[in-house]
């Protein structure tokens, strides 16, 4: 038995046909719409978010603020996981430093584990004076901001595209059952020959 081949058409909703229906037309023009919006605004959604990514990091890198502080004492606990015996590049430690203004203070970081009580580490504040985490390098800041700028373009345009998959699955619907109720009108005077 052979099988039938299906042949595709391009731009068949767009051209005259006598059996092209209206629906068939609002389908097409969903489509275009859909992709036309999709990649135009994620290609916007992108730049804006990768923009907004890009100046948090900046200004999280400039209220970071390098100092000087003296080690008072490592966190019981060693270099090393006594489980797995994974050695560990950096371990929290009491640390203590003076702020600009002259304040004495302490807090806990992370130091490396040959540090000894009594040496000068590196350490981050923030604005307020509180410890924080080393800021980010340029690469790891533009490689947050390449992801960040796609992940949000990739979830506009698809989020688009599923919206756009749903109108056209109720103009699909729409149409189906307007052409169910004409075959009804239209097959009701000869009645139903088939069991």
């Amino acid at each position: 038995m052979r099988r039938a081949r299906r042949v595709q058409v391009l731009g068949w909703r767009w051209r005259s046909n006598p059996l092209r229906r209206r629906s068939d037309v609002l389908e097409a023009w969903i489509v275009l719409a859909a992709w036309t919006v999709a990649t135009l605004g994620a290609v916007v959604a992108g730049v804006v978010g990768a923009q907004a990514v890009q100046r948090a990091v900046q200004r999280d890198r400039a209220e970071r603020r390098p100092v000087t502080a003296v080690l008072v004492r490592t966190v019981p606990g060693s270099g090393r996981d006594v489980v797995t015996g994974v050695r560990y590049d950096m371990v929290l430690a009491k640390v203590r430093w003076t702020d600009a203004d002259g304040t004495v203070r302490t807090g806990t970081t992370k130091v490396t584990p040959t540090a000894g009580p009594g040496s000068t580490v590196p350490a981050w504040t923030d604005g307020h004076g509180r410890l924080v985490s080393r800021p980010v390098a340029p690469a790891e800041a533009t490689t947050r901001v390449v992801m960040a700028g796609t992940g949000i373009a990739l979830a506009t345009g698809a989020l688009v595209l599923v919206g756009g998959r749903l109108l056209r699955m109720r103009v699909e619907r729409r149409a189906t059952l307007e052409w169910g109720a004409e075959w009804d009108r239209i097959d009701r005077p000869r009645g139903h020959t088939t069991g």
